[in-house]
């Protein structure tokens, strides 16, 4: 039996671990062969520029990609939020158009009441005033409205019919020759002097304004002689009077 000495150890283990190392430097080859390639490839200056542009082209076509996502969600969350806000203001706007035509309404309905209001106490002041100024021995017998009456707020004329249009024609004449409520009084004096102070008392009052004398004759009323008169005057609202209108503030409570 013979006896073998090892005497080179790192050449003993080299080989008896080559077949677990090849795999390994083999792979190592490789990538160095790759490197090599590479470095080869990268020599050829239009090449390595063809592969930079192609890097950037991926880069930026990411990044447009990305940025035209993240736009495209923001604008369906606000589109999104937008369909909520006008399903959730729908009922708001629908009542606030409502009350704006109950506001209407009631506004067109408020003017046709002081259009009335207006000249509700004409004709008291008139006759307030017609008893104020009548002097002793003088006495009224017609008072009338010579001016036509005042049209109905919000009235309407039918112009489609020849009536209709007549009816229009009217009510244009009037409202152009209409300066106001014109009314005349006839009535009976003794005494010539009293006519001319009423006339001069009428003409003073607020209300009472361009009175002139139309007709005055002598008649005889029960077997007495009189001066029958015709007075013709207009009605003005008292601006510039002041005491001559009062006002009182009227407060209602509603419940």
């Amino acid at each position: 039996m013979m006896i073998h000495v090892n005497l080179h150890p790192k050449r003993g283990k080299k080989s008896s671990g080559g077949s677990g190392a090849s795999p390994l430097a083999g792979a190592v080859a490789g990538l160095g062969e790759t490197a090599a390639r590479v470095r080869a490839a990268v020599t050829d200056k239009y090449l390595a520029g063809a592969v930079l542009a192609v890097v950037v082209a991926c880069a930026a076509v990411g990044y447009l990609y990305t940025s035209q996502t993240a736009a495209e969600a923001e604008l369906v969350a606000r589109e999104d939020a937008a369909s909520r806000d006008s399903a959730r203001y729908a009922s708001l706007i629908a009542a606030q158009s409502k009350a704006s035509a109950r506001r209407d309404s009631l506004a067109g309905q408020l003017r046709v009441i002081a259009a009335i209001d207006s000249n509700r106490y004409v004709w008291a002041h008139l006759l307030d005033e017609m008893s104020q100024a009548l002097p002793q021995y003088t006495w009224l017998t017609a008072v009338q409205q010579t001016s036509a009456p005042p049209q109905p707020p919000g009235s309407t004329i039918d112009t489609s019919t020849a009536k209709g249009k007549e009816a229009a024609k009217a009510r244009a004449l009037a409202d152009t020759l209409q300066q106001g409520t014109r009314f005349r009084l006839t009535g009976h004096t003794v005494d010539i002097q009293a006519l001319t102070m009423f006339m001069r008392d009428l003409e003073a009052s607020p209300f009472v304004k361009n009175v002139q004398l139309a007709r005055s004759e002598a008649v005889v009323t029960d077997g007495k002689d009189v001066t029958e008169f015709t007075l013709d005057a207009e009605y003005q609202a008292p601006i510039g009077a002041s005491g001559a209108v009062r006002t009182e503030t009227i407060t209602v409570q509603v419940r």
